[in-house]
């Protein structure tokens, strides 16, 4: 199940999740603030889950979050831990109420305090009390005994480094000398130094064969009157232990905000799990959002689930894995409400096959030759044939009808015997041909062969229609062109949003956003001479897509280059 983005509740989808499997969870839940611009993408699905969460008080909402945090209590490993985001409206309930219920007071580690960078100036508008720049993160473990946890540290200010590691060797290095004295003895500890002793009352901090160590190390420092000193090298210092106050988990830069309001940095996601998982560990994210904690649990080399009630917020984290994608990235799935049926159609065989058994709650062949056509087994124990075509005619029920019998003959007798299916295909549709000689073996051999269409396994529908044109271009300086694309998308289920690659390659046929969410399908983009492929997205309302890309040759005129 991991590396999967899914729509839907996050409730029911956790339920589904086995037992004690992923090793830690970030989560965002949409605050308690009561305000309707917690509705950020505005479609069907965040609008309902929004009028469910507020359908009654902070009780409401308490219980609301509750039984989902007791799911994620459930699949946390022994060594797993859980932080959960939320703000002054009701950051006392959630962990009373809650955490310390859920996971109980030993397994509470800390309640850090994220600073935002945006400041609150609320006096202007008549409030009265300080501004609000703050929010908490609650750190649970799942055991306190054996949870992993792995200090961070930040880098030292070019203040605190120009004070204390003021000293340099003569390679260059930079060291800060500290005292080498102690106030306790630990054992043979009152030797003379090279002509010192430690200071009245106090000892050396290190037995006299530790010095001799340093000492041949080059690690001590002489002062000018010839007292030694500890050498402690910058390059060396992992820098200052992160404590409970983040005040500096900062976006980047502008590139790295997609225009989600909530959208959390990538800095704050890149500590808590490095603190809190290894590499290939599983990452959850119940409300992915923007999709942050995916795109950073990626990067990382964890492995992930994303969840989200929004169309738009999964395909938004699917364009964000999709741009930082590269040789090394493993491959996810999107697992959505509906499928679009030419990407089902013309899937890989072997790969429909044993994602479809699967759907069908199967049981996958792992060979893919020599299987006599039988490509899995169903529930029940019969097995399965997939045809990833349409119009499926008499002579594949034929033939499958002598693999059932030359595969296990016993077996297919005793099937027959208990009136029970010998055998399903699973196929997009079926002839009328099949249909009547699957009526035929019913009725004159007493054999049942279950016809299964893949639309009564998953929801299939058609993706939208798209397409693209140059709708003006205006020459701007010497060599620079303005340039106006129009994308006029269709769907029976509507439209959700465009999104836009200015530099498309045509040969990887990576789609990487340029314009991630455009409501419009128009866009004005600056060219300079040269050929490119215009790339652009449509997503309907089932988070169904389309592509289309359009070449240009810009020098001295525009012209549109055939594909």
């Amino acid at each position: 199940m991991a590396n999967k983005l899914i729509l839907g509740d996050n409730l029911e989808i956790l339920k589904t999740v086995e037992s004690e499997t992923v090793d830690l969870i970030y989560l965002d839940p949409p605050f308690f603030s009561n305000r309707t611009y917690e509705v950020i993408w505005g479609d069907e699905g965040e609008v309902r889950s929004f009028q469910d969460r507020w359908s009654g008080g902070i009780s409401h909402y308490i219980e609301w979050l509750k039984e989902r945090v007791e799911q994620m209590h459930r699949i946390l490993k022994p060594t797993g831990s859980i932080f959960l985001h939320c703000d002054w409206h009701a950051d006392a309930y959630i962990r009373v109420e809650i955490l310390d219920k859920i996971f109980g007071l030993n397994n509470f580690l800390n309640e850090i305090t994220w600073k935002r960078t945006t400041t609150h100036n609320d006096s202007k508008q008549g409030a009265k009390q300080f501004g609000r720049v703050q929010d908490k993160i609650f750190f649970y473990a799942k055991n306190y005994r054996e949870f992993v946890f792995y200090p961070q540290f930040e880098h030292y200010t070019s203040d605190y480094v120009a004070s204390s590691y003021n000293k340099t060797d003569l390679d260059g290095r930079r060291f800060k000398a500290s005292d080498l004295s102690a106030a306790k003895p630990g054992g043979e500890t009152s030797y003379e130094w090279k002509g010192f002793k430690p200071p009245a009352g106090r000892y050396w901090a290190y037995s006299k064969a530790n010095m001799e160590e340093f000492e041949n190390q080059g690690r001590i420092y002489y002062s000018d009157k010839g007292k030694p000193y500890l050498k402690h090298y910058l390059d060396e210092m992992p820098g200052n232990s992160v404590d409970d106050l983040w005040n500096n988990c900062v976006f980047k830069n502008k590139k790295e905000r997609i225009g989600y309001p909530t959208q959390k940095p990538e800095a704050l996601l890149e500590r808590i799990i490095k603190a809190s998982s290894n590499e290939g560990d599983l990452v959850l994210d119940p409300f992915a959002g923007g999709g942050t904690t995916v795109a950073v649990a990626d990067r990382l080399n964890r492995k992930w689930i994303g969840i989200d009630q929004s169309v738009q917020a999964v395909k938004v984290t699917e364009l964000r894995l999709d741009k930082q994608r590269n040789l090394f990235s493993l491959p996810f799935t999107v697992q959505l409400h509906k499928y679009d049926y030419d990407t089902l159609r013309y899937k890989n065989a072997f790969e429909f096959e044993r994602w479809i058994v699967q759907q069908f709650g199967g049981i996958s062949n792992t060979k893919q030759r020599g299987d006599s056509g039988l490509d899995g087994k169903a529930s029940d124990g019969a097995p399965i044939q997939v045809k990833r075509s349409d119009n499926i005619g008499v002579n594949v029920i034929k033939n499958f009808w002598a693999s059932l019998m030359q595969n296990d003959k016993k077996v297919y007798e005793k099937r027959i015997a208990e009136g029970q299916p010998v055998g399903y295909i699973i196929a997009f549709s079926f002839g009328k041909g099949a249909v009547e000689e699957v009526a035929r073996l019913k009725l004159k051999e007493n054999v049942i062969i279950n016809l299964v269409k893949v639309e009564d396994i998953v929801p299939i529908a058609k993706k939208p229609t798209l397409n693209i044109e140059i709708t003006k271009s205006v020459r701007i300086e010497k060599e620079v062109w303005e340039i106006e694309v129009l994308a006029k998308g269709e769907s029976a289920a509507g439209l959700e949003f465009y999104s836009w690659d200015f530099d498309y390659n045509t040969e990887t046929k990576i789609f990487k956003a340029g314009v991630m969410i455009d409501k419009t399908g128009i866009q004005t983009h600056k060219f300079k001479s040269g050929q490119y492929s215009i790339a652009v997205k449509v997503v309907d309302n089932d988070g169904l897509e389309n592509m289309e890309f359009i070449k240009l040759k810009v020098n001295g005129k525009v012209e549109t280059l055939k594909k």
